[in-house]
């Protein structure tokens, strides 16, 4: 099993035809993902690595896709994602950034009422090992296994994701929720799949200073995971007052700190690690694989 992708996944890209969208369609093919059509308005029947280009996404229906990849520029994804959903697609991924903060309110609340799956904006997307890839996230890094890794930062995603393949432990599903103060999937609804999938042992939790969704995944945790939890957070040496690079990350009132984060998720009986490596060698000392 996977959460949110799968080897039945379809997935279209919207903004397929440019530099971005031709080098991860190619990506995601080489990762086994089936791509089945691009969109782009008026570059309906051209091809990208042999898959066809439609003008919308309504004229795509007929190769059946259920997921949708977003590449297109800020000022309008907001148009990409809703025509996705009137067109029925059931997941979206968002990975454009800098997407107006009233736009992402807008669609996400539209997909709630669709009830439709965003993962995103600003996210590099999901990707479950040996059987589907939807975003930007490196494909070498992967190895298939059973650890499922949910996290707000996307370069991080990467490095904890290849240290854990560095230490034999494979994933079942590695999913970026984006670094942006609305987004569509959370940390709770991570979990919730992590802990309803058989395929995952335990998960890696990715989060960082600002907000409150590592304290409100920490009380999710304590009353409704049973599977173990390892997690790490980003910014604990941030100078005060400086302005960070994910909206999201916004500390105000004191809250939303490193430590603040650190010691809810502690209470919740997750092991919280240092440095994102050490979250494989606290999994490995462990032996819960």
């Amino acid at each position: 099993m996977a959460i949110f992708v799968d080897e039945d996944t379809r997935v279209i890209v919207q903004g397929a035809t440019g530099h971005q969208g031709r080098f991860h369609i190619k990506a995601m093919q080489d990762f086994g993902t089936k791509v089945v059509a691009g969109v782009t308005p008026g570059k309906g029947g051209e091809d990208v690595h042999g898959v066809p280009i439609y003008d919308t996404v309504e004229e795509s229906m007929e190769k059946e896709p259920n997921t949708s990849l977003i590449l297109v520029p800020a000022p309008f994804a907001k148009d990409a994602v809703m025509e996705s959903l009137d067109a029925g697609i059931k997941t979206i991924v968002v990975v454009t950034d800098c997407i107006p903060v009233h736009d992402a309110m807008e669609f996400v609340h539209y997909a709630i009422y669709k009830k439709t799956r965003i993962i995103g904006p600003n996210c590099p997307g999901i990707a479950s090992p040996g059987k589907s890839k939807v975003g930007i996230i490196p494909n070498t890094v992967f190895m298939e296994g059973s650890i499922g890794v949910v996290s707000r930062s996307g370069t991080l995603t990467y490095e904890i994701v290849n240290s854990l393949t560095e230490n034999s432990l494979g994933q079942s599903t590695c999913i970026g929720l984006g670094g942006d103060p609305v987004i569509g999937t959370t940390f709770i609804d991570a979990l919730e799949a992590f802990e309803n999938d058989a395929e995952t042992k335990a998960v890696a939790l990715v989060g960082e200073i600002g907000g409150t969704a590592e304290e409100e995944a920490a009380i999710y945790i304590k009353k409704n995971v049973t599977k173990p939890v390892y997690a790490y957070i980003a910014g604990r040496s941030a100078p005060p007052r400086k302005k960070m690079g994910h909206a999201g990350a916004i500390i105000s009132k004191g809250e939303g700190t490193a430590q603040s984060k650190t010691d809810a998720l502690r209470a919740s009986g997750a092991k919280v690690a240092r440095f994102p490596q050490e979250i494989a060698e606290m999994m490995k000392n462990d032996s819960i694989i």
